[in-house]
């Protein structure tokens, strides 16, 4: 019989934007929930990356995943493999603004 441990790991830690009236109501230090929505899906994580360090140079935080099987498998195409950028819902229009233009830029070339 095989024995099979899994370490559940905790998301990284990412800046959390803060609204100014609900700052004041809540104590310093306290956790606030954050609804993130995906701006785009990518071939593979590494994409993804390069496109979540576009939209945290532009002040925007942004988290890439690919799901756990697909990581472990390596894989590349497909819904295991396709790599996601998500987004704190209140900076979904600005990020998917950035990431048009990025798009605008490899047309051109």
């Amino acid at each position: 019989m095989a024995l099979w441990l899994i370490i559940m790991s905790e998301s990284p830690t990412l800046p959390v934007p803060q609204d100014s009236d609900e700052s004041q109501e809540t104590t310093p230090g306290a956790k606030k929930e954050v609804h993130w929505v995906e701006v785009a899906q990518t071939f593979g994580l590494a994409q993804a990356q390069i496109l979540a360090g576009r939209l945290q140079s532009e002040g925007i935080p942004a988290y890439p995943w690919q799901e756990g099987a697909g990581q472990a498998a390596g894989l590349l195409v497909g819904l295991l493999g396709a790599g996601h950028v998500m987004v704190p819902e209140e900076y979904e229009e600005r990020a998917l603004e950035i990431l048009s233009d990025e798009e605008e830029i490899d047309e051109v070339e």
